[in-house]
């Protein structure tokens, strides 16, 4: 087995539902033009708020992605 090398980026994904949904948003478009995603770490939580609600919820991410040779 060769040792890998990876590559990071950073995304933002959205969502007026949950954190989780905001973090699928990110890894499910993330996935449309980024190949060989192994994981991801949360690096920033943040929200909007409405009149008084939580509106939005907006997580950073890092995801990690093996360099193809």
């Amino acid at each position: 087995m060769s040792d890998q090398v990876y590559k990071l980026i950073e995304v933002t994904g959205t969502s007026g539902s949950s954190l989780e949904e905001a973090i699928q948003n990110a890894v499910s478009r993330a996935a449309k033009t980024v190949r060989a995603m192994r994981w991801f770490e949360v690096v920033e939580i943040r929200g909007r708020i409405d009149d008084n609600q939580v509106a939005q919820w907006q997580v950073t991410l890092k995801i990690g992605f093996a360099l193809e040779d």
